[in-house]
């Protein structure tokens, strides 16, 4: 009776133990066909690191099958890297997990994956094999490579830009704020990220007006200055305003909204801006100012010819510039005196301008005295020198007297061109010359002092050195031959003709109605 009992025990302890290991073979075989379904490389190992078992899913992932995978060391598919960082874990009895490995595909490419492996061990504490399972996640770690990449360059971007770029969340909370931010507010980076906004750079002022416009976004969708540049006043660390030229653009996350702001410094811009507005009140004051100044310098001048039965005289002025440093005059000392005068101060515009002025005062105040033309270039030179000196101007002056009843003129000179003298019938020009210094060199200057009769009909043609240095396209001077050969071509004409018809040729010559020097000419003709 207990033989049988004993029987029926072992009996049911081997049909236990059957059972339990068909249930456990039942079980490794749904796992596995769970796992293949899930693209899962299934894998034994001995206790060397040998494949004993491999799933159907290494043929997916690395391109082997798997008798070419069984009998196999774990190492001969890794990476030359990997296979000498991973030797450790064939000996090891430590489980891993997640370790990245490096794989060779049979195809050469290199495939990533999420390898978990651990050790079976008997009751007495020894290796029996290895079971683990590896997840492809190439594509899955691409993708991360890819967004850490594109990461840094955004971040690149933002930093490099030479603007300063701020980020705002919804509720007005800075979270972001590149290097020129930290330059131009004077905050840095960790100091700004999860402030206020409009606390850390706007004006006080500006401060409700922008949060009801962000509230005022968030509830309807409507902004004023989104997506459009606007010049706006930002405030900086130190309490200091300054322009900007600001763009915002919202982007919306989900059911939030951020908005990327791209900051302009245009303090520059402004002042220079300031600066042309500036230049432009101080021209439109200049060019008043020129505008009296001619109108001053025409009245100076002699307003028209002076005709009698013995003599006609005229003259004419054309300025570089508005105004200009060449000088003529006529008018009688006494009823049988005339006095001629023609002069050019160096340079051109308002200062030679007023030095001219000067002089024509210098010389009508000497107009009741009986001085001589040497006389009277002696007194100017000392009564300008000073001025002159200062300046670093100084003037060329040609002075002559004509004694109106004995025909008689009488001249001196101060470096001015010599004007000429033409008698119509023997066609033959005279130079009136005399020696003496410019005005303005040294005091107590000596100028010679010449004396000739005219003849009835003679011309004297008084010009500045613009006529005969004005230039052409091939710069060529107009010269004193042209000047000869226009004055002889025109020697009955009245002295008006003659001085347009010079001007007309000098036009035609030049190709051009402006000139880059004054040009002064004035024609005497004796009856």
């Amino acid at each position: 009776m207990t033989h049988r009992t004993d029987s029926q025990n072992t009996n049911e302890d081997i049909t236990r133990r059957k059972q339990a290991e068909s249930a456990l073979i039942e079980s490794e075989e749904r796992f596995r066909q769970m796992a293949e379904m899930t693209g899962e490389w299934l894998w034994e190992q001995d206790p060397n690191g040998y494949y004993i078992y491999s799933s159907n899913a290494v043929k997916q992932i690395l391109g082997f099958s798997q008798n070419q995978v069984i009998g196999k060391h774990y190492t001969a598919f890794l990476t030359a890297q990997d296979k000498e960082t991973q030797q450790s874990y064939a000996t090891s009895q430590r489980p891993f997990y997640a370790l990245v490995n490096h794989y060779q595909h049979k195809n050469g490419q290199q495939i990533l994956t999420e390898s978990t492996g651990l050790p079976i061990i008997d009751a007495e504490g020894k290796l029996l094999k290895w079971r683990g399972v590896d997840r492809d996640i190439t594509a899955r770690m691409h993708f991360q490579n890819e967004l850490i990449e594109s990461e840094k360059r955004t971040r690149l971007i933002i930093e490099s830009s030479m603007n300063a770029i701020v980020i705002m969340d919804s509720y007005g909370i800075i979270t972001d704020w590149n290097h020129q931010a930290e330059e131009m507010f004077g905050w840095s980076r960790a100091e700004a990220i999860g402030q206020r906004l409009d606390e850390l750079v706007i004006p006080a002022r500006f401060r409700k007006a922008h949060r009801q416009g962000l509230h005022s976004f968030l509830q309807t969708g409507v902004a004023l200055i989104l997506n459009k540049q606007t010049e706006q006043v930002a405030l900086r660390r130190d309490g200091t305003e300054f322009p900007v030229e600001l763009s915002v653009s919202p982007l919306k996350l989900g059911n939030a909204y951020i908005f990327s702001g791209f900051i302009h410094d245009i303090s520059g811009r402004k002042a220079a801006e300031q600066q042309i507005r500036q230049a432009h009140v101080n021209l439109a004051i200049a060019q008043n100012e020129i505008k009296i100044a001619q109108q001053i310098q025409a009245t100076l001048s002699p307003s028209a010819p002076i005709k009698s039965d013995s003599f006609e005289v005229t003259g004419c002025c054309l300025t570089a510039n508005k105004v200009g440093g060449d000088y003529f005059d006529y008018f009688y000392r006494n009823e049988n005196q005339l006095e001629l005068v023609i002069a050019d101060v160096s340079g051109h515009s308002i200062g030679p301008a007023l030095f001219m002025v000067e002089t024509r005062s210098a010389i009508r105040a000497q107009t009741n005295l009986l001085a001589t033309p040497s006389e009277t270039l002696g007194v100017l030179n000392n009564f300008l020198f000073n001025d002159l000196d200062r300046s670093d101007y100084f003037i060329t002056l040609f002075y002559l007297q004509v004694d109106i009843k004995k025909r008689q003129i009488r001249y001196a000179n101060a470096g001015h061109p010599s004007p000429l003298l033409l008698n119509p019938s023997q066609k033959e020009f005279k130079q009136l010359d005399a020696e003496g210094l410019i005005l303005g060199i040294r005091k107590n200057v000596i100028f010679e002092e010449k004396t000739t009769i005219l003849m009835k009909g003679d011309l004297i043609l008084f010009y500045t050195d613009g006529l005969i240095e004005a230039e052409n396209a091939d710069k060529e001077f107009f010269g004193l031959e042209r000047v000869k050969a226009v004055f002889l071509q025109n020697v009955e004409e009245s002295p008006q003709t003659i001085i347009d018809s010079l001007f007309a040729a000098l036009r035609q010559f030049c190709q051009s109605t402006a000139f880059a020097d004054d040009i002064t000419l004035m024609v005497f003709k004796c009856g």
